[in-house]
């Protein structure tokens, strides 16, 4: 039956059904359905349908509010706290306090706000996805269109290097190859057809379709878009990408579980001990100035701002090591991750075919691994020109016939001009071994100057081998490469370890297949003499002589099997979760240390007759995934998480955006990775290497250290001034500070150092502790122990030097500037303290953080500097202090030293199960 045109159809636009089926549906029942022929749609027709369709382009998300990030930015119960504090401060009539509290809160707005728009307007510049021309008949006349002028029912023309431009169901094809790896994973390119596929049929194997974002890589063809924008695969699985909200991270939970309780502790400590002076008959205003300055001191006010500034300096190491961040917390979170989930074509692997081993004469030869140049050996000399195939079988040595075979009957060209390693335009299959035979053999351009070639019988799927007639000065030669199976059919005789035998497939076979079982792409290379000089030489193939095999793989990126033992050292598992065949995914896996050869693998046909309970336990010991779809990485993904683990998934296909969405942290390929999968992912690898994961680990474990020693040296202030203030309340003292004095003890000083210990080098076994647990929050039990003890020994010595001061002098002021000044002294020995949980303070380098050094010494000084001048004794309400009181004041501040030198020994000796004194992570297992 003739197709129905589309400019005589009385289809409209709106009736046209595109929830079809199309991979199952015949190519006429494909044209009736879009009411279009195999000239194309009208030009009226496309503009009509594009004006009900919409362009063929994908959704982006909006950028962001700058509004609603700003606002974020106050969100903390911190923040509110310390707001409410200021208002108060302003009702007392405390203007000093209340300007200075605001300050504190407007800089760290400012810092946050900043790096988050930075991160989103430079990943928005990398959105570039969509093919930007097409060619399309329109009124049975070929036309070259903006792709986004697509529509359903348009006739689309393919050939060797476009990008799929939409959606299609092929209509023609002519040895069409296609490249679907960034949409299912899969090294090798597809061989495509036109024939219907069932309707089960996985998107992986859908022969008759060609999908938006895939190349073609050789062969022509022509297909009817069935599909354009967000009906696409590709749109469709960039929309799951979109509604899968981002989980929040472990610090984000953590630092929203300790702003509560430092909020709550705040409240219930202000209303207990304000009523408690209450009953005493103490002064409200009193009470009221207690209440701010208890606020001030005990939140950490600028934890937001160290958080910040921690992350962002982390941020800059990261993309010196090429991991480019989008969202600040998921450097911190990358540190704590327990479980990495890899793609593997493109993450793991190069995506680019390699020819690996030969097979001939009963043994395999090694093939050289690609050099970083194209310069060929120097083998062509015993090659004489138009040999005959007796002179090559005696001349060459088995592995270099094969090597001639496939590059001879070869259609792909070397393009190595210019390029840092050879490349070419063709068959990925075909290029690799032209690569293969210009760095083991001789010069390709030489090989095919002295075999010209008479004919050429190009690959077709359904033969399934290629040949070429060359010329030779006795009769021509006919090389043929293919399926093993399909060329041994060819043959009658083979190059066996003893020379030219009677073939024996079973041996030819058993080595294709242990070969196949590796994981290798196989190939078989024949040849033999003609007496024919055109293509009837191809129409009755046989007599030949099979010279061996050719294994192919897509090899591991340089590094990759490095970086995942050291993943495996710091504890974390990783796992292979990619589209590709189950052999393939296997042997690339026990490569790279991934999984032992004999490990379990879930297919994705697994996956689908597996619930989600099932799942969940399969999950805890298999490390390897093939044939997966989307949503089935989707639900690994989450079935991990539902064990408690930490996931960062890495990728670069359309195929992981949903993944790299839902994951803790995703991690996607900037240089070869698509814009949907950069657009879902927290982390982008500029290099798009898997060793860069590695080094971002461990860049996120020093940023989660360094936010420790930060936090820590913060809340042993707070500790300490926690103590402080009701116990002058109750014991009938003044209060040793004023609310501005705690600030600039919390922001300035302390500040000051607490930044220098953002850029606190990395300590030499972060990447042989455990990751930390999601339980344990910002602070461990270690460190709380250490926080207590510091706030008792500060509060001590505080008191005692405020009341002896305040007795010998009979000065608040100058009793008040003694008390500050001896917290300031006490955290410029506390800050070398905070430098490591477990090691000595003796035992690190002084200078090894210039920049503390340099921040403690200023840090001192600026606040000598204030008691002298005018303007800080006004807002500080300080005065010089006499220096008879300066040794007494150094002295007492020194017992923090031993206090917390004790502690770290006592732990040293009876340790916590803690993250920090975990030296030794467990073993995983592979």
């Amino acid at each position: 039956m003739r197709p129905v045109s589309a400019r005589s159809s009385d289809h409209s636009a709106a009736e046209l059904q595109l929830d079809r089926p199309w991979h199952a549906l015949s190519v006429d029942a494909v044209l009736r359905a879009l009411a279009t022929t195999l000239d194309g749609l009208s030009a009226a027709e496309a503009r009509r349908r594009l004006a009900h369709f919409g362009p063929n382009r994908l959704a982006e998300i909006p950028p962001p509010n700058p509004l609603r990030i700003l606002v974020h930015q106050f969100a903390s119960p911190l923040i509110v706290a310390l707001g409410l504090a200021a208002v108060v401060a302003a009702l007392l009539g405390e203007w000093i306090d209340a300007g200075v509290i605001l300050a504190a809160l407007a800089i760290n707005a400012l810092f946050g706000f900043v790096q988050e728009w930075r991160a989103e307007s430079a990943i928005r510049s990398l959105l570039r996805y969509l093919s930007p021309k097409a060619r399309v008949l329109r009124d049975g006349v070929e036309q070259i269109v903006e792709s986004e002028e697509l529509v359903p029912g348009d006739i689309v023309l393919l050939e060797s290097g476009m990008r799929v431009p939409a959606d299609l169901r092929l209509l023609t094809t002519i040895a069409l190859m296609v490249d679907e790896s960034v949409l299912t994973g899969e090294s090798v390119p597809v061989a495509k057809r036109t024939d219907p596929v069932p309707v089960e049929t996985p998107l992986a194997d859908r022969t008759c379709m060609a999908y938006l974002g895939t190349v073609v890589t050789s062969g022509r063809g022509r297909g009817v878009v069935v599909a354009t924008g967000a009906r696409t695969e590709v749109g469709r699985i960039a929309t799951v990408a979109q509604r899968e909200s981002a989980p929040v991270t472990p610090l984000q939970q953590q630092l929203a579980r300790f702003a509560r309780t430092v909020a709550l502790f705040v409240l219930t400590g202000i209303v207990a001990i304000s009523a408690i002076g209450l009953l005493r008959g103490d002064d409200l205003s009193l009470l009221l100035t207690f209440a701010v300055g208890a606020a001030v001191a005990i939140v950490p006010e600028d934890l937001p701002v160290i958080l910040t500034i921690v992350l962002a300096v982390s941020v800059q190491r990261m993309a010196r090591r090429n991991a480019i961040v989008r969202h600040l917390p998921a450097v911190e979170t990358l540190g704590s991750t327990t479980v990495i989930g890899s793609d593997k074509t493109g993450t793991l692997t190069e995506n680019r075919m390699t020819a690996r081993l030969v097979w001939a004469a009963g043994h395999e030869h090694e093939l050289p691994a690609v050099s970083t140049t194209a310069d060929p050996v120097d083998s062509a000399v015993k090659i004489p020109k138009r040999a005959s195939l007796a002179t090559l079988l005696e001349q060459l040595a088995p592995h270099e016939l094969v090597l001639l075979g496939g590059t001879l009957a070869n259609e792909a060209q070397l393009a190595s001009e210019g390029t840092d390693q050879p490349a070419g335009i063709g068959d990925p299959t075909d290029v690799a071994l032209l690569v293969a035979a210009q760095q083991a053999l001789a010069d390709v351009a030489a090989l095919r100057r002295r075999f010209p070639i008479l004919a050429m019988l190009p690959f077709e799927p359904e033969r399934r081998f290629a040949a070429a007639l060359c010329a030779s000065d006795e009769r021509p030669i006919l090389f043929v490469k293919g399926a093993p199976e399909r060329v041994l059919e060819m043959c009658s005789h083979w190059l066996s370890e003893h020379g030219l035998a009677p073939i024996d497939r079973q041996v030819i076979a058993d080595a294709a297949a242990a070969l196949a079982q590796r994981g290798f792409r196989v190939l078989g290379v024949a040849a033999g003499e003609t007496e024919q000089q055109d293509e009837s030489a191809f129409a009755n193939l046989g007599g030949l002589v099979f010279l061996g095999l050719v294994a192919l793989w897509d090899p591991p990126r340089a590094g990759v099997k490095e970086a995942i033992a050291r993943c495996h050292a710091a504890g974390i598992r990783v796992l292979m979760i990619t589209g590709d065949h189950a052999g393939t995914a296997v042997a690339i896996a026990a490569d790279l240390g991934i999984a032992s050869p004999d490990s379990p693998v879930l297919t994705g046909r697994d996956l689908a007759r597996l619930d989600d309970q099932t799942l969940r336990e399969r999950v805890r010991t298999v490390n390897v995934y093939a044939r997966v779809e989307p949503e089935q990485k989707l639900r690994i993904v989450r079935a991990l998480q539902s064990l408690g683990e930490t996931v960062a998934v890495t990728g670069d296909g359309v195929n992981d955006a949903p993944a790299l969405r839902a994951a803790d942290v995703g991690v996607a390929m900037g240089r070869s990775g698509t814009d949907v999968a950069r657009e879902a992912a927290d982390i982008v690898l500029a290099d798009d290497n898997f060793v860069t994961i590695a080094a971002a680990v461990e860049e996120g474990r020093a940023a989660a250290d360094n936010l420790r020693k930060a936090t820590f040296f913060l809340l042993s202030t707070g500790a300490a001034t926690a103590l402080i203030l009701p116990t002058a309340l109750f014991l009938g003292l003044p209060l040793p500070f004023y609310p501005a004095q705690l600030l600039w003890v919390n922001l300035v000083t302390n500040g000051t150092q607490d930044i220098a210990l953002a850029v606190e080098p990395k300590e030499r076994d972060l990447m042989q502790r455990r990751p930390r647990p999601r339980r344990e929050g910002i602070l461990s039990t270690l460190l709380w122990e250490r926080i207590a003890l510091s706030g008792i020994v500060l509060a001590i010595g505080t008191l005692w030097i405020f009341e002896h001061t305040l007795a010998a002098f009979g000065s608040l002021d100058l009793a008040r500037t003694v008390a500050l000044t001896t917290m300031v002294l006490y955290q410029t020995f506390q800050v070398g303290n905070a430098r490591s949980s477990t090691q000595s303070l003796f035992r690190i380098p002084p200078l090894s953080n210039r920049f503390l050094f340099l921040a403690t010494a200023a840090a001192l000084a600026l606040h000598i500097v204030a008691l002298h001048v005018p303007f800080f004794q006004f807002v500080l309400r300080v005065q010089p202090i006499p220096w008879e009181l300066w040794p007494r004041m150094i002295l007492v501040a020194t017992t923090i030293v031993l206090a917390v030198e004790l502690h770290k020994a006592v732990r040293r000796r009876w340790p916590y199960p803690s993250w920090e004194l975990s030296s030794q992570a467990p073993q995983t297992t592979t």
